[in-house]
């Protein structure tokens, strides 16, 4: 019988029993693809905890682990750590210097693994003010100490008695990791996870994944120190999924074409990346291939589930897969099944269109206080519907506030803000975890995001604004990168915009428009002006007309994390947003602007 899960360090040895994969985890090092398989991840995970036995590490003693990119390296770490009773803390690569301090020494974090010189000169300028022992590198650093010399370290065998003393001493209910939440204001708050938070929303998820267990591959690029990420890993192995590390965004194509997956994770963000690629290709198609390529994206974009359409739209819809479609899947290696979607709403036009080229993009919804997922669209029984978050996964009870603010219950829920009860006792009714997220359940049982309860606000004349919906709606646009819905307080909404610079100068080229190509230039032209008029046109028709947006401003920026502008899971931190353009905020409200 396999090893039962209880603890996240069970996952590998399960997968031993159960699949013993030849390649478990494959990271391209210098241009090659490099693999271990399971009984390799385990051995070296065995040999890390040796490793740490050695260097003194003790049973809640705090471990972090900074890497730029996804790589095996990280998740012999994470189990190895787990494993003597240590606790990880996972660390967004982006964050500031000052918040590396902050997190290092809440945390408390005795010992640090990090990836590259980037990370290490950031980490430098802090490490003296923390209670960092050493830190290790994943790649060779002149002068510094590399991770293999905690590996040497366990290479003998001689207390692996002690690490499986450490592992039995381990239960369900203890403290697995601290994640730091990258808040849209204030401090991050160390967000307390069990080993049994993680293990039962593994569990609990897997009932919605379609693949061939034992036989799929699984391309990872989400930063694994995401909670979203990292679930889904532990989902892959728990499915005997081969997981691959993409290079970088850029190179997401050209590894999905090597490696041919079956299964990948991604922020909407990226899946409008993609999807705007492939529709500048297709602006570049001339005659009847033209026509072709936009009438299979049209009927794309009317996609139902389940042959909601009737048969004379499939009929369509296999003519236009075969002749179209087939083409978008190949440039993602041709084999994908599912691709999943979580950390922010997904555009129903993307939802439809991948569906109908047949790479279906699963909306989840979730957050890293729920370990993440509460509710994730399946395929399988009909469970599948555009627009929604899907439907509440087992074991996990959702209830609608009053406010209409989403309440969640189940094994998943956080144990607690790190030495923050005062923080904990603010978001816990009883045993309800309170997400800030406002939903509805449709009549059959789907759920529905509606907005974020702390982000509604009102005018100066007593009106509800929910900048959310107008500006999801104004995203869909491929001349709107991001929007920021502004208006408290003030006669009426009014939104920040930075103009999709990358289509914006495609569309300029293949228009033969009189336009500069720098930002700057861009958004002064009276062209690109009346052009994003037209988008927050077509929004406002959705809208009552107190919601609607009455001006506009853009802004020559790329809204970045390294900017200040988004958190680094690409949430839009509003106030410093609203800071950062206060000029074109009091534009807007107190001196001349164009009129729409």
């Amino acid at each position: 019988m396999p090893t039962e899960i209880t603890r996240l360090f069970d996952f590998p040895y399960y997968q031993l029993e159960k699949y013993n994969l030849k390649k478990a985890f494959s990271t391209k090092y210098n241009g090659n693809w490099e693999s271990i398989s399971t009984q390799e991840y385990i051995d070296k995970s065995n040999q890390l905890s040796r490793g740490l036995l050695k260097l003194g590490i003790q049973p809640n003693d705090k471990i972090a682990i900074i890497s730029t990119e996804n790589r095996t390296e990280w998740n012999i770490c994470d189990i190895g750590i787990l494993q003597t009773g240590a606790q990880t803390v996972p660390i967004y690569p982006t964050i500031s210097k000052e918040d590396y301090e902050y997190v290092l020494s809440h945390s408390e974090s005795t010992y640090c693994f990090v990836s590259d010189v980037d990370i290490l000169e950031k980490l430098n300028k802090i490490k003296g003010k923390t209670k960092l022992k050493g830190v290790y590198t994943f790649k060779d650093i002149k002068g510094e100490n590399n991770w293999n010399e905690i590996l040497e370290l366990g290479q003998e065998t001689d207390n692996q008695d002690e690490v499986e003393a450490r592992k039995n001493n381990v239960k369900t209910d203890d403290l697995a990791t601290l994640i730091y939440t990258s808040g849209t204001t204030g401090k991050p708050k160390g967000v307390m996870l069990s080993h049994k938070n993680i293990v039962t929303n593994v569990l609990s998820s897997e009932k919605r994944v379609p693949l061939d267990y034992g036989n799929s591959v699984g391309l990872s690029f989400l930063p694994v120190c995401h909670i979203f990420e990292r679930m889904i890993l532990y989902l892959y192995q728990y499915c005997g999924v081969d997981i691959y590390f993409a290079e970088s965004i850029e190179k997401l194509s050209e590894n999905a074409q090597e490696i041919k997956p079956h299964v990948m994770t991604a922020v909407p963000r990226l899946y409008e990346k993609i999807y705007d690629k492939i529709i500048l290709k297709g602006e570049d198609l001339s005659g009847i291939k033209k026509s072709l390529f936009f009438w299979a994206v049209n009927l794309g974009l009317k996609y139902e589930p389940n042959g909601a359409n009737g048969w004379w739209y499939e009929k369509q819809l296999a003519l236009a897969r075969k002749l179209i479609f087939s083409k978008w899947q190949a440039a993602l290696g041709g084999e994908l099944k599912i691709m999943v979607s979580g950390s922010a709403a997904l555009q129903p036009r993307l939802t439809r269109v991948f569906a109908a080229a047949g790479m279906p993009i699963m909306e989840g919804y979730g957050l890293t206080e729920t370990s993440p997922v509460i509710a994730v669209n399946d395929q399988k029984d009909r469970n599948f519907r555009v627009g929604t978050v899907g439907k509440v996964i087992e074991g996990v009870e959702v209830k609608i506030a009053d406010n209409g603010e989403i309440l969640v219950k189940g094994p998943n829920v956080m144990l607690g803000y790190y030495k923050d009860d005062e923080k904990t006792a603010t978001v816990m009714k009883g045993e309800y975890f309170c997400t800030g997220d406002k939903g509805e359940f449709d009549q059959d049982g789907f759920l529905k995001i509606t907005g974020r309860t702390k982000e509604m606000f009102k005018t100066s004349g007593g009106k509800y604004v929910v900048p959310p919906l107008l500006e999801g709606e104004l995203k869909q646009s491929l001349f709107i990168e991001q929007v920021m819905v502004i208006g408290e307080g003030e006669k009426m909404p009014a939104a920040i915009i930075q103009p999709n610079f990358e289509f914006m100068r495609d569309w300029i080229k293949h228009k033969h428009l009189d336009i500069g190509l720098t930002n700057q230039e861009i958004i002064s032209s009276d062209i690109v002006i009346k052009r994003i008029q037209k988008e927050v046109d077509k929004c406002n028709k959705n809208f009552g007309k107190w919601e609607q947006i009455k001006r506009f401003e853009l802004t020559p920026e790329e809204w970045s994390i390294d900017g200040g502008h988004l958190t680094p899971t690409m949430k839009m931190k509003r106030e410093i947003i609203k800071n950062i353009y206060i000029n074109l905020y009091e534009k807007i409200y107190r001196g001349n602007f164009y009129k729409s």
